[in-house]
């Protein structure tokens, strides 16, 4: 199964979220080709409410440790209860931190 499949379905089944997006950004980093190591969830989920960020991305992590221990070098989250995502996003998801490891792009310039 691919890494981005099996972290999709088991947010799926854990959270049961009204938005989300498993992005898998390795192409933009230095990796080889088709490579599964770094990727964008953003998740909106009533389950958030009342939780600081902190405990949220705890939340999701304890969902993939397998992954994250074994496959993904990074896994950027952004996590939002319904209210925050349409208050601030409308559903337009958040840009991602660039790598300090540098990327592809970078190093063709």
């Amino acid at each position: 199964m691919l890494i981005h499949t099996a972290i999709e379905q088991k947010l799926l089944d854990a959270f049961n979220p009204i938005h989300l997006d498993v992005v898998n950004e390795s192409a933009n980093h230095n990796v080889p080709p088709g490579s599964e190591s770094h990727f964008k969830v953003v998740i909106v989920t009533p389950q958030f409410e009342g939780m600081r960020l902190l405990q949220r991305h705890r939340a999701v992590n304890a969902i993939v440790a397998e992954e994250l221990a074994e496959k993904i070098h990074a896994l950027a989250l952004h996590t939002y209860t319904p209210s925050e995502w349409y208050e601030y996003y409308a559903e337009k998801p958040p840009a991602s931190p660039k790598c300090f490891g540098g990327s592809k792009a970078e190093k063709a310039s």
